[in-house]
């Protein structure tokens, strides 16, 4: 990885407890680190900005806007993309990059939870619905395709910054993430998975609320599978 940049692109609203770590151990494999805080009411942006992160304001209207704020921003060859709640584990941004540069057998990698495993879509009835969906989705993709993926909807990803910005990714909330990889399949790109484990996030609560965006994953699922 020294002879390519990473930007790690974290989207962050109010995770002052997590996010000191995670920059610490981002810089470890980036050329730069953002952070694109969704208007934080605690010190989010303060503990950001102390470890020496790039910070930029996005407009709050949801985690897709961050990320299409961190494309716009990001200066690097790749981008790699991660949570700020302590879910994904920094260690494994060499894994993501690797695959992209130096081996060039992809354009985008993700991380799987599928092959890695999940703390997160476990436990209760909201949690194996989304994990019920999401198994749905893949099988479609993978259908319309002809891949073989076990997770397209998992935010922990790294792909080459000209793909991402050529994209034109549209989706405000976290149905982004299922949209950037049928967009990616529709120009024929690369798409392969490494192993990674999803903890349960330490502090708070998750703010994906399923019966609030059902609907619109759905809507931006069709919309993207035509």
């Amino acid at each position: 990885m020294e002879n390519v940049r990473v930007s790690v692109v974290i989207p962050a609203k109010n995770e002052a407890l997590t996010i000191r770590d995670i920059i610490k151990e981002a810089k470890k494999y980036a050329f730069e680190v953002l952070v694109i805080d969704g208007n934080s009411q605690d010190d989010t942006r303060k503990i950001a900005e102390q470890e020496g992160a790039k910070v930029f304001q996005d407009a709050g209207k949801g985690k897709g806007v961050a990320v299409r704020l961190g494309i716009e921003k990001a200066q690097g060859d790749i981008i790699v993309f991660i949570d700020a709640d302590g879910s994904h584990d920094p260690r494994d941004i060499p894994k993501l990059v690797i695959p992209i540069v130096p081996k060039d057998e992809a354009d985008m990698v993700i991380a799987s939870r599928g092959k890695g495993g999940s703390d997160e879509l476990q436990g209760d009835i909201d949690k194996c619905t989304r994990q019920l969906g999401s198994e749905i989705i893949v099988l479609i993709i993978n259908l319309r395709w002809k891949q073989r993926l076990t997770d397209v909807q998992n935010g922990f990803r790294a792909i080459r910054a000209s793909v991402a910005k050529s994209l034109n990714l549209k989706e405000n909330i976290t149905t982004i993430e299922q949209e950037m990889v049928m967009k990616a399949l529709k120009k024929g790109l690369r798409i392969s998975e490494v192993p990674s484990h999803e903890y349960e996030r330490k502090y708070g609560t998750s703010v994906i609320i399923l019966k609030k965006v059902w609907f619109r994953y759905i809507y931006s699922f069709i919309k993207n599978l035509l």
